[in-house]
């Protein structure tokens, strides 16, 4: 059963307090730290009752949802972003919708996004997924193959990079991962000192409803949480 929308309110404004105060411990304000409402699974008519609160963005793991809650007017003004593995012959239904594809870990996939947002002139944002643990079971490149897809995006005339993302072993206690964190820090840090042209590198997408605040205290500037939104998924 869905939450209604004041028991949603109340989840929101827990985990802006908690946002805020990690924030403040990582030595910046709350509003430099962007809430991302992962609404996989959730109802147009729930996520229509989700905008009213202060969440600034929501993240979708799958294509046809995106396009459902898209076409019914579920987001109202707040951007959405792709967050899920996005197959290639997926592409064409995700590019204008979502403001920025998070999980962009191939070449294939860059390639075809920006062939797909040429077609309609547009200039399509694009985070790089990485594989910070190098876990089989979860997409995301690899720390080498996220610098060659950097790279290659600088031949691109539709795409531009706009920072990284990353989804971490489920931590079972707190500051489990912070070790993984610090390391996409030091990674964003690096690829952003390149100053490419083709790159614009101002975020950094990590932390879930388990480990937001330690995402947050390593440098995190987009958390993505549903669960502690909208209750477990069933």
């Amino acid at each position: 059963m869905a939450f209604s929308q004041e028991e949603m309110r109340e989840n929101v404004q827990m985990i802006r307090e908690k946002m805020e105060a990690a924030a403040r411990a990582s030595g910046r304000s709350a509003g430099e730290v962007l809430l991302c409402a992962a609404s996989k699974v959730q109802s147009a008519e729930t996520v229509a009752l989700a905008r009213e609160l202060p969440i600034d963005l929501f993240g979708e793991n799958r294509v046809q949802e995106l396009c459902q809650k898209y076409e019914a007017g579920a987001y109202g003004q707040k951007p959405v972003h792709m967050i899920g593995h996005l197959q290639t012959n997926k592409v064409r239904q995700t590019v204008g919708k979502a403001v920025v594809i998070e999980s962009v870990d191939s070449l294939k996939l860059l390639q075809a996004i920006d062939a797909e947002a040429g077609k309609r002139g547009l200039r399509q944002d694009i985070f790089i997924e990485v594989n910070i643990a190098g876990e089989e079971s979860k997409s995301g490149a690899s720390v080498e193959d996220a610098w060659r897809i950097l790279e290659a995006a600088q031949q691109c005339h539709s795409v531009c990079v706009r920072g990284l993302m990353s989804i971490p072993p489920i931590a079972e206690k707190s500051g489990q991962n912070r070790r993984y964190f610090a390391a996409m820090r030091q990674l964003f840090v690096d690829m952003a000192a390149k100053k490419y042209d083709n790159s614009n590198m101002v975020f950094l997408s990590m932390g879930m409803s388990g480990d937001f605040e330690d995402a947050i205290l390593e440098g995190a500037n987009i958390v993505r949480v549903g669960t502690a939104i909208f209750g477990r998924r069933y």
